[in-house]
């Protein structure tokens, strides 16, 4: 059996794929220490930069205070208090819902949901690009799944058609793609929804407090907050803390309260945690300058970058998926970047495609504009060595 492993972790490192822990000592915020080394950080999902804000610290220690460090048992035995109520309460008016459910994580979210609404008879209809914890709700619920090509409204509707006979559809998609950034066409996923009778699916973990209005997601971006059966997303992103949940009616909150196993046998969240999140989404629905001035930094390098010649996947959102190509070059890349003092991990396959690595930056609404500057004439430097500008993407941006 070790025999086995070793050869198999041999070819991992071979073919550039060999993973590593990396380790963080301080906080997620624009610049960090890696390792003892002082870096600026892109590739943190703390958009909005509220995991180090100093009033939702202040928040999480007076639970600690009223309430300890854990919560003490699940939510149905001893581990439901006042801060988790309140939290679902106003997850549920923030996201323009009539009840919310809050899990351990954004993973077991997912999971939890897709496999206890579906079931072996009934079919769910996936996006070929949605993330790794949907795909597993997928295989666990034991339904049949049919995958349709990324974002390709034809492709969903032929499939659509194919799967008529079944009694109980669903259709589910991320709203802001993970890896690429792009934004999922709800307005033709709910059309197509309503026409072949599914329900419809949205993990908002990448637009909640980002897109909307308020900040509630691509739901509320496009005006469609009460056509989607099922808006799930979680607290670690944006909101700075850590959890995930799903927003719903009363009924589909009840069933999988009582039915969901990964909500049933997890601890419930710490009470640190929740208090922070409460105070992670007041803050968003009162502070939305955060978010443009998000926007206008990940524009900025966006620009920037195809300007001078490199090929990203579009989009208009914090993630910036700069394709590399080969998963070798890719980590060199990354290597490089972190010689000129910024972290970016290289995304490689299983993550992504054959040929599709990159490295994905995700912008913070905290970075300064001279961390912007400095982080694309890097860019520029390394891609320079690495022969990777392209002519053809420079007059494409022009």
């Amino acid at each position: 059996m070790t025999d086995y492993l070793s050869q198999e972790l041999q070819q991992i490192r071979e073919q550039g794929l060999f993973r590593t822990l990396r380790r963080i000592d301080a906080s997620s915020d624009t610049e960090t220490v890696l390792e003892g080394k002082k870096v600026l950080l892109f590739s943190s999902n703390n958009y909005l930069g509220l995991a180090n804000d100093s009033r939702m610290k202040e928040k999480a220690i007076e639970a600690i205070k009223q309430f300890g460090t854990g919560s003490g048992g699940s939510r149905l035995t001893t581990g439901n208090l006042s801060l988790h109520e309140q939290l679902e309460r106003d997850i549920a008016s923030f996201k323009g819902k009539e009840a919310s459910l809050v899990f351990s994580s954004g993973f077991l979210a997912n999971v939890g949901i897709i496999s206890t609404l579906m079931k072996q008879g009934d079919v769910i209809l996936s996006d070929s690009l949605n993330h790794a914890s949907i795909i597993d709700g997928c295989r666990l619920s034991k339904a049949d799944t049919v995958i349709y090509n990324h974002v390709d409204m034809n492709d969903l509707e032929k499939k659509l058609q194919s799967v008529t006979s079944y009694q109980r559809k669903l259709i589910v998609t991320d709203g802001v793609f993970s890896m690429d950034g792009n934004i999922a066409p709800l307005p033709a996923i709910v059309s197509l929804a309503q026409k072949y009778g599914a329900m419809v699916m949205v993990d908002d973990a990448h637009s909640t407090g980002i897109l909307g209005k308020t900040g509630a997601g691509t739901a509320e971006y496009f005006g469609l907050t009460n056509q989607i059966d099922l808006l799930m997303g979680t607290l670690s992103k944006s909101i700075g803390a850590e959890g995930g949940y799903v927003a719903a009616s009363h009924s589909l909150i009840q069933y999988l309260r009582n039915k969901a196993r990964s909500f049933i046998f997890q601890t419930a969240l710490s009470p640190s945690v929740v208090a922070a999140s409460i105070e992670g989404i007041r803050i968003i629905r009162e502070e939305r300058e955060r978010s443009v001035r998000l926007l206008e930094n990940a524009e900025f390098l966006r620009n920037g970058l195809k300007k001078s010649g490199f090929s990203l996947v579009d989009g208009s959102t914090p993630i910036l998926a700069v394709l590399i190509g080969s998963a070798q070059d890719a980590v060199h890349f990354s290597k490089r970047l972190e010689e000129e003092g910024i972290f970016a991990p290289a995304i490689r396959p299983p993550t992504v495609p054959e040929g599709m690595s990159r490295i994905r930056l995700t912008i913070m609404a905290t970075h300064r504009q001279e961390q912007l500057e400095y982080a694309l004439h890097t860019f520029v430097k390394i891609g320079k060595e690495m022969n990777l500008l392209s002519t053809k993407n420079v007059m494409q941006s022009k």
